[in-house]
């Protein structure tokens, strides 16, 4: 649809007409007649008045079209394009994803083949994160240091990226589960719908670093209203080769299944055991009915200016105007 902005702008139209009228130029003083007595030289004249006479009318012509054009630009032309329902739900979702050493047990299936923990997280959030449609998501990484790798943003797909651009010890081999959670309560902090506020923290251990423990970290949660939901990852049970032959361990000895269930009860979450790609997939699932999308909308019609075309067109015929009069002087 294309509309006016300010339609009254208009009403200027017959201002220099007004202006004219009422405030003519000063007229010429009138001189005495001469006798010219060569009839020549008087048609010669006399058609050297008619072509100024064009040339006043081509000029006032001019005028008067960049003056409409002026008045076009000045009212706002835009083009309203067709409604948008964009989704929102005013959730802030922190996700906060262990990159220490143990994270590279390869105990979890992918598309038929044998990976390592983070591939199998970074894959299956990944599809977690681009149904969070109208939620502000962020990034957390820890290990021995926590990180904050992206802020809250409504941008999931850059979310994903940096996701995808992780690796295991990139924040160190250690596992620093208190300040992640601190890490996460700095940055949600101060937002007004404390209702809304979610960490989901997800790692393979136990706390072995970092300035802050998780029992701390848990009360600085409690003080914003942020809740927890935990994810320990990892297989139960692993057939490996070894010297006497292959033998069952359980790579998932170190979880520290208390801490993380104490972590979400605590802060009104709840904590999930996954121990493969599909329980994985099915703990993501759950968050999303716990913390559901929204359903409400709001409506965005996007707006194209078109000011700069009358607005050429008037510089133009401006451009035109003065070469004219320099042309007749």
């Amino acid at each position: 649809m294309f509309e006016f902005v300010w339609i009254w702008v208009f009403l200027l139209l017959p201002l220099p007409w007004l202006w004219r009228r009422f405030w003519p130029a000063q007229a010429q003083q009138q001189h005495g007649g001469l006798y010219i007595p060569f009839a020549d030289e008087l048609r010669l004249a006399s058609g050297n008045q008619e072509k100024r006479q064009v040339s006043q009318q081509l000029l006032l012509i001019l005028a008067w079209l960049a003056w409409i054009c002026l008045l076009l630009a000045a009212a706002r032309p835009q083009w309203m394009g067709e409604p948008i329902d964009v989704a929102r739900s005013g959730r802030d979702v922190m996700m906060a994803v262990d990159l220490s050493g143990s994270m590279q047990m390869q105990d979890f299936t992918l598309h038929g083949q044998q990976v390592d923990r983070l591939t199998a997280t970074k894959a299956i959030a990944h599809d977690f994160i681009a149904r969070r449609e109208g939620d502000r998501v962020g990034l957390i990484l820890f290990g021995s240091q926590a990180y904050l790798q992206t802020p809250l943003t409504f941008d999931r797909k850059t979310v994903n990226m940096f996701l995808d651009e992780t690796a295991i010890g990139l924040a160190g081999k250690e596992t620093a589960i208190g300040d992640a959670i601190g890490l996460a309560v700095k940055r949600l902090q101060g937002i007004k719908n404390a209702s809304d506020l979610v960490l989901i923290l997800l790692t393979d251990g136990v706390n072995t670093a970092g300035a802050l423990k998780p029992e701390e970290g848990v009360e600085l949660a409690k003080k914003i209203g942020l809740r927890i939901y935990t994810i320990g990852i990892g297989a139960s049970a692993l057939n490996v080769a070894s010297f006497f032959g292959s033998q069952t361990i359980n790579p998932s000895a170190d979880l520290d299944e208390t801490m993380l269930r104490n972590i979400a009860e605590q802060t009104g979450g709840k904590y999930f055991r996954a121990h493969d790609s599909d329980e994985l997939k099915q703990v993501y699932a759950a968050i999303d009915k716990l913390e559901p999308v929204a359903r409400e909308t709001q409506t965005f019609r996007p707006i194209r200016a078109l000011f700069v075309y009358p607005l050429f067109a008037a510089l133009m015929l401006v451009i035109g105007l003065g070469l004219l009069l320099l042309r007749k002087k």
